[in-house]
């Protein structure tokens, strides 16, 4: 038998409901403050309500003793509630509180078939998830660049709190990403569960289906080539509480007048003319703690720059002072002066390439 609340006629309902996930945490405890109460003087009449961030935080303990002592509660009662919940929490041995990947593709395995599934690094293997559907609170959407055969290849990570954290990753280019950011641009409640399904297209195309968990009814809207996605995506964002950091303002999708961040353009521009290694560009924003060029200030992306333009002339001149004085007066003051900086940078090169060939 379920238990029920009993809630006199004269006190409102309440918003929120034990277990629901909100904006601020999942709703672990709520009291109401009647109108001709002290506490309803001193703070207001209504409905309060106790959160934790996720169910496995370690401010659940606090947030639980807030909750005694607001009611007076005996520092004993306290401790029965500690040792209590100890007793829920499983000691020794266990694999760490890492998301679970879906990474979303067609195939089929050992005779059976998938949509989406799970990778083992270590064993370089595919794990399919025979379920093609999954049930949750939406609670980030981001982007992200992986390399694929020497290219930046976009992601978009569809993050999903429920049993566990599930962070489902398709091409940014793909039909999944894209129905499902078309069907998630209606939802105008994130508080509330999801179902998100994947469904097997022609050609190996993978579709996202996404439903209200609770009325099981389908969220759809009509396909729009001219749909701006990247208002589509800070609309989301803004839903869910914010812009992620790692989403740029303008993500670029095909069909849509969008480009990647102007920095990281700017960057990559540069380290293609240059043929400098993507790995050195990595490991220099990694040593500062950045993952693009873009969360930077300019002054640091100017000293990469500059630090990839001397390492390519490095050969180029016998005397390094050469090098970095004619790259400060042909590229650095040109820039400013108005010149197109990845013009300046060319002109730069064929100059010491010829100061080169003119001393061989």
């Amino acid at each position: 038998m379920q238990p029920t609340i009993s809630i006199p006629k004269n006190w409102e309902y309440p918003h929120f409901v034990l277990g629901q996930r909100t904006q601020q945490g999942i709703i672990i405890g709520f009291e109401y403050y009647a109108e001709d109460s002290f506490l309803a003087e001193r703070y207001g009449s209504g409905w309060r309500y106790s959160v934790i961030p996720d169910k496995n935080s370690n401010e659940l303990l606090q947030a639980i003793a807030n909750h005694f002592q607001r009611n007076t509660t005996t520092e004993t009662s306290l401790l029965n509630t500690s040792s209590n919940m100890s007793t829920e929490i499983k000691l020794g041995l266990c694999n760490p509180p890492e998301p679970i990947y879906l990474y979303v593709n067609q195939g089929e395995i050992n005779g059976e078939s998938f949509v989406w599934y799970q990778f083992n690094i270590e064993q370089d293997k595919k794990i399919p998830v025979s379920q093609r559907a999954l049930t949750g609170y939406l609670s980030e959407l981001r982007l992200t660049a992986k390399e694929f055969k020497g290219k930046d290849n976009r992601k978009l990570d569809i993050v999903v709190s429920a049993d566990e954290l599930y962070v489902i990753r398709p091409g940014l280019e793909t039909n999944f990403a894209k129905s499902f950011l078309l069907a998630a641009s209606l939802v105008q409640d994130f508080d509330k569960p999801l179902i998100i399904a994947a469904t097997a297209g022609e050609e190996n195309t993978v579709f996202c289906n996404l439903y209200d968990a609770a009325t099981k009814t389908k969220i759809k809207r009509e396909w729009n080539k001219d749909v701006d996605w990247a208002s589509i995506i800070h609309d989301i964002q803004s839903l869910l509480g914010g812009t992620s950091s790692t989403i740029p303002p303008t993500p670029k999708l095909s069909g849509v007048n969008q480009s990647i961040h102007p920095q990281d353009l700017r960057i990559r521009n540069i380290r293609t003319l240059l043929d400098y290694p993507l790995d050195l560009v990595k490991e220099w924003l990694q040593f500062q703690d950045v993952e693009r060029p873009s969360l930077l200030p300019e002054s640091k992306i100017n000293e990469l720059i500059k630090s990839m333009c001397l390492a390519w002339a490095s050969d180029k001149c016998d005397h390094p002072n050469y090098a970095q004085s004619s790259y400060q007066k042909q590229v650095v003051d040109a820039v400013v002066q108005g010149a197109d900086e990845l013009t300046a940078i060319k002109t730069w090169m064929q100059q010491l390439q010829a100061v080169k060939a003119g001393t061989t």
